[in-house]
C-alpha cells in the first residue's frame, strides 16, 4: 500500500483556460496568492506587494540560471519535418562544431549518423541514441557558438504552452538577474521580480543571496512511479558560492527568514544545508528530491508559481506545506481565476 504517497492524492482538474499562455503586461502585476501556515489563513494581493511579508534582515535566495535558445526547428534532406531539442548548453569541440544531449524527434525513425541542415552555416549530426532515448548530436555551426543558438534557436517554451515562441519571450521568458547560461527551462518562480521591485527589497535591508541551478529536462518529466518516493529526480547542475553561503547562514544565526525563490532555489539550499540549516560552497550536480515527510532545514519561506498536477514540483511544495493545504490552495486559486503554470501567477507560503 502506497499509502500518503501514493501519486493520485496528487492530483486535481485544472480548466484549460486558466493555463497562461502569455505572460502579463507587467511582471510584478501577476497576483499572489498567500499561505500563513501557522494560521493557516489564505490572503490575495499583487506580486509587488510581496515586499510587507519581509523584514529587514532577511535573505531573498534567487536562481541567476539563464535560459538559452534550445529548441530547433529542422528538415531532413528528404523534407521530413524534425525538432531538435538540446538538453545541455552545447560542449565547444572546436570552433565550429560543439557536442550536446538532445531530444530528436521526427515522424519516422531517426537514425545514427543523420544529417539535418537548417541553413547554410548550421547542421546537426546524430551521433547515437542512449538507452532514455536521448540522442547525443554534433552541432556544425560556422558562427560563434552563442550567436548560432541566438540566431537559430526558439526559446523552450514548455509543452503547455501551445504557440510558438516569439521574441517577446526572448525577454519574458527569462528572470531579470539571470546572467549564468546553462537552463531548458525558466526558474519561473523568478519570472515576477522586476529590477524596481529588488531594489525596494535592498532599501528595506532584505539581502539578496544569488545560486545557479540550471534547469534541466526533468523538470517537465512526469511522475511515473504510483508510489512516489520511487520516482528518480533528474540530476541539474547546481553552484553556491562562498559569499552566498555567508550571508545566508548570516541570517539564520541572527533568527532571521529565509525566503527561496522557486523549487530550484529550494532544492539547492536544503542539498547544500546540514542538519543545523547551515549551507556550504558547492559546484556540482544536485539530485535532491523532496516529498511529503521531508524536514525543511534552511528554508523558511517559500515563492512559487502554481505547478502540474501529480508533478515532483507539486510534491515539493506539499512537503512544504503540507498535502492537504496545497489542496485547498490551488481549489481557492481556481475559484479565483488565478493562471497557472510558467507564465502564470504566484503563491507564497509563510
Amino acid at each position: 500500500m502506497h499509502g500518503a504517497f501514493d501519486l493520485s492524492l496528487f492530483d486535481f482538474n485544472l480548466p484549460q483556460e486558466l493555463i497562461a499562455q502569455h505572460p502579463r503586461e507587467t511582471r510584478d502585476e501577476s497576483r499572489l496568492l498567500v499561505y500563513k501556515r501557522e494560521t493557516d489563513k489564505i490572503t490575495h494581493c499583487v506580486f509587488r506587494d510581496i515586499i510587507i511579508f519581509f523584514e529587514p534582515g532577511d535573505c531573498l535566495v534567487i536562481n541567476n540560471t539563464k535560459v538559452f535558445p534550445a529548441r530547433f526547428l529542422t528538415k531532413k534532406e528528404s523534407g521530413g519535418r524534425v525538432e531538435v531539442f538540446l538538453l545541455n548548453y552545447p560542449e565547444n569541440l572546436t570552433d565550429n562544431s560543439s557536442k550536446a544531449l538532445a531530444l530528436v524527434r521526427a515522424s519516422k525513425k531517426i537514425k545514427n549518423g543523420l544529417k539535418l541542415p537548417l541553413s547554410d552555416e548550421l547542421y546537426f549530426e546524430i551521433i547515437e541514441k542512449d538507452e532514455k532515448g536521448y540522442f547525443t548530436v554534433i552541432i556544425h555551426h560556422q558562427l560563434p557558438l552563442d550567436e548560432t543558438l541566438a540566431r537559430y534557436g526558439k526559446m523552450p517554451l514548455p509543452p503547455y504552452i501551445v504557440r510558438d515562441a516569439n521574441d517577446t519571450d526572448i525577454h519574458r521568458y527569462q528572470t531579470k538577474f539571470a546572467k549564468t547560461t546553462g537552463s531548458v527551462a525558466a526558474p519561473t518562480a523568478g519570472l515576477h521580480f522586476t529590477e524596481n521591485l529588488l531594489d525596494k527589497l535592498k532599501e528595506r535591508c532584505v539581502n539578496i543571496a544569488e545560486i545557479t541551478l540550471h534547469v534541466g529536462i526533468g523538470t517537465f518529466l512526469p511522475v511515473r512511479t504510483q508510489d512516489i518516493r520511487e520516482h528518480k529526480i533528474h540530476p541539474e547542475w547546481v553552484e553556491a558560492t562562498e559569499n552566498t553561503c555567508k550571508i545566508i547562514n548570516e541570517t539564520k544565526k541572527n533568527n532571521k527568514k529565509v525566503f527561496a525563490t522557486g523549487t530550484t532555489s529550494t532544492r539547492t539550499l536544503e542539498f547544500i544545508g546540514d542538519s543545523e540549516g547551515n549551507v556550504k560552497p558547492y559546484s556540482g550536480l544536485c539530485d535532491l528530491y523532496i516529498y511529503p515527510g521531508y524536514k525543511f532545514r534552511v528554508v523558511d519561506s517559500l515563492i512559487t508559481n502554481f505547478h502540474l498536477p501529480m508533478s515532483s514540483l507539486l510534491i515539493l511544495a506539499s512537503a512544504f506545506a503540507g498535502r492537504e493545504n496545497i489542496l485547498k490552495i490551488y481549489k481557492e486559486a481556481i475559484e479565483k481565476g488565478y493562471r497557472f503554470y510558467s507564465y502564470g501567477d504566484a503563491m507564497l507560503i509563510v
